[in-house]
């Protein structure tokens, strides 16, 4: 059985009204650490979503009584909120939009090296696939069925509002950036160097 969650969501103009004041809740961060670097919302933590999942129970211990979760869109921010709502964290909210919002309502962004999100990544990707075996499929026939199979995962994922591909992509040293293992990022929720 699992755990229901059912707490708002927060706005960008609600999260920045809070996070301005200096008394807003404890912002965790559940994109890829080379996603969290290329652009985050100053003040929060990267965690991620793997991360997350696997060690809630110890994570727990150092997480406030007020939690919003942020990604690029939500969708993963979503998926830690029930985890967490699952491990038995109160008082969840997941920031509507993720960071695109965010930075397209004016927040703030501390920005590192610019690369590619994983969404243009999965574009590129299933593209290029999809235009390479419908070419080749005119010589070897039968090869444009992968194509046919990437467009079936692409639907499957805009169903399930998962990404068998994102993860995928995700797990390249290209999108890990530094490592972030979870006695980091509990020195770092407890403030400590």
């Amino acid at each position: 059985m699992t755990a229901q969650t059912d707490s708002p969501r927060l706005d960008p103009a609600a999260l920045r009204e809070l996070h301005d004041s200096g008394e807003g809740p404890r912002l965790l961060d559940v994109r890829t650490p080379g996603e969290f670097r290329t652009a985050h919302i100053p003040g929060s933590y990267n965690v991620p979503l793997d991360t997350l999942r696997e060690h809630r129970a110890e994570l727990l211990r150092h997480l406030d009584d007020e939690v919003v979760l942020i990604c690029r869109s939500g969708a993963r921010a979503a998926q830690a909120e029930q985890a967490l709502a699952e491990a038995g964290l109160p008082n969840l909210r997941v920031l509507d939009g993720g960071v695109m919002a965010w930075e397209a309502a004016g927040g703030a962004l501390t920005r590192g090296q610019e690369r590619w999100d994983l969404e243009r990544q999965v574009r590129l990707i299933a593209g290029g696939l999809v235009a390479a075996t419908g070419v080749a499929g005119v010589f070897l026939p039968g090869l444009h069925l992968i194509g046919t199979a990437v467009g079936v995962g692409l639907t499957v994922a805009a169903l399930t509002n998962t990404c068998a591909m994102g993860m995928l992509l995700s797990k390249l040293p290209y999108n890990r950036g530094p490592r972030t293992d979870i006695d980091t990022i509990t020195a770092a929720l407890r403030g400590t160097p």
